[in-house]
């Protein structure tokens, strides 16, 4: 299956799906896909019949289905992932890419394509071997053409774990953007909880934009729906400076949806210094 861009006629919907935590409780995260401008690429795409991760289609689909099932009442947006579409992605901006988990070498070097020099992936281990990707043979391609690859996991589906570990993949990001080497190709499963959070976190700290005008603008290029208070939480934990100030969750809904120019700094400084942490 060959890798698709977001924003073409071609689109489709797409949904994903994966197993939780160690009872393997069904859980689903959905979002929105669309095609690529590329009509070759995307003739490739519909042209193949490839069964990604070695399942069975029947399989996939039922267990597909399920899963849509249950995260439709969890997350209650109307966003699916379709894995056997192949990769997924946006065009944020020069320098940064959001999309889905890349499922094969010829993915890596259609990023480096692309401009891609950086791969942030924000999967956990177990989300990777759900779908039976091959990882050692993804990490060795990044290897082979000079695309540097990074790791932030985060739980998928859990907002607390996001809230977490948003400072340390942005700090990941925004040393790659610095770098200036490339684009920076930021992913989770879907591309459409954690990896656009973490995009609309680095717009939002780092571009001198309130968090309504970072989420806007990535939902408005890539229609997905991350988790606004995971980045309000985590902006409230990097900017808090005095140990008795008034808790997170007792905070009107618009706390930190914007932030002062010294609070701006503040975490800056606090997300740069945990580069390589």
């Amino acid at each position: 299956m060959a890798a698709i861009a977001l924003g073409s006629p071609a689109f489709k919907s797409s949904s994903f799906q994966r197993f939780w935590g160690e009872k393997a409780s069904i859980c689903l995260v959905y979002g929105r896909a669309l095609a690529t401008d590329n009509r070759k690429r995307a003739a490739t795409c519909n042209a193949s019949n490839s069964s990604p991760g070695g399942v069975r289609s029947g399989s996939r689909r039922s267990r597909m289905e399920d899963y849509n099932t249950a995260m439709k009442k969890m997350m209650r947006n109307p966003y699916e992932y379709h894995h056997d579409l192949g990769m997924n992605y946006t065009i944020i901006s020069d320098d940064l890419v959001v999309g889905s988990q890349p499922q094969k070498p010829e993915d890596i070097y259609h990023l480096k394509e692309e401009g891609v020099a950086y791969i942030l992936c924000l999967q956990q281990d177990k989300d990777i071997e759900y779908w039976d990707i091959d990882f050692a043979s993804i990490a060795k391609s990044c290897s082979n053409v000079g695309v540097h690859h990074m790791r932030r996991p985060a739980r998928d589906f859990d907002p607390n774990s996001l809230r977490s570990q948003l400072p340390k993949a942005v700090s990941s990001l925004e040393w790659a953007i610095s770098d200036g080497k490339g684009r920076v190709y930021v992913h989770c499963t879907a591309g459409l909880g954690r990896a656009p959070a973490v995009a609309i976190a680095y717009m939002f700290w780092f571009c001198d934009m309130n968090l309504d005008t970072a989420y806007n603008k990535l939902t408005s290029q890539r229609p997905c729906g991350p988790n606004k208070t995971s980045i309000r939480g985590a902006t409230y934990d990097l900017a808090k400076n005095d140990p008795w100030k008034e808790p997170f969750e007792s905070l009107p809904e618009y706390a930190f949806n914007d932030i002062a120019d010294w609070e701006r700094k503040l975490i800056k400084n606090r997300v740069r210094e945990l580069r390589g942490t």
